[in-house]
């Protein structure tokens, strides 16, 4: 349904690849998608299709173009995992391709909402804190946000994060309620990844995203929305 598009980052002139997903009617907005460890994967562009359809022109930039231009993949192999989290880390977990995010956010009519899984929700908290031109924000178990509390939203932003999640223990949980007592902390009965195709809840990953809709419509400022 979507085609690939580039974005050219202010900072330097890089270009990155990136899906887009366009709406078939009313447009409610658009939203910057921020994918896991695995890359712009066939779930993140069927995740991009189906919030399209809900009326969001949707773009998901790929963060690691450059070290690998277009990659996914999906493969829990120990040797294609350890260039994965070779990129996360040079990265800094997102701290780094912030360019990118912000490039997808200026392609993008307002208002624009951003939204990331794993890798990408660190990513999305990090983007609510120094990105420009966003509305709201939703985080999915980002696992190092953490490391990153001193870097406040500075838009409304959401947590999604799962009981049972061993990547991101109850001890975190608690410190970043402790550093942001107002923010919401939505807990699932599930582990890490609910909304892909590794970790899978059904119920979760429903409910997240309806959630994560509601938080959308009430900080769009559309008329009539609240």
């Amino acid at each position: 349904m979507g085609e690939t598009v580039r974005l050219t980052s202010g900072k330097d002139g890089f270009e990155y690849e990136a899906y887009r997903a366009g709406v078939s009617d009313a447009r409610r907005g658009g939203l910057v998608i921020l994918h896991a460890i695995w890359g712009v994967t066939p779930h993140l562009r069927d995740l991009a299709d189906d919030y399209a359809e809900a009326g969001y022109e949707v773009l998901v930039p790929s963060l690691f173009d450059r070290f690998q231009r277009g990659f996914a993949e999906a493969n829990s192999d120990p040797a294609l995992m350890g260039r994965q989290m070779a990129f996360g880390e040079q990265t800094h977990w997102g701290a780094e391709v912030l360019d990118a995010v912000q490039a997808a956010i200026d392609a993008l009519a307002p208002p624009v909402f951003a939204m990331g899984f794993c890798y990408g929700g660190t990513t999305a908290w990090l983007a609510a804190a120094r990105c420009h031109g966003l509305a709201a924000v939703a985080s999915f178990y980002g696992g190092q946000i953490v490391d990153y509390l001193a870097e406040a939203p500075q838009v409304p932003t959401i947590l999604h994060l799962g009981k049972t999640d061993e990547m991101i223990p109850p001890a975190d949980v608690e410190t970043i309620r402790a550093a942001y007592p107002d923010l919401p902390v939505y807990m699932y009965d599930a582990g890490h990844a609910f909304v892909a195709p590794n970790g899978f809840h059904e119920d979760s990953a429903r409910l997240s995203k309806l959630r994560t809709l509601a938080h959308f419509s009430r900080k769009s400022g559309i008329r009539g929305e609240s």
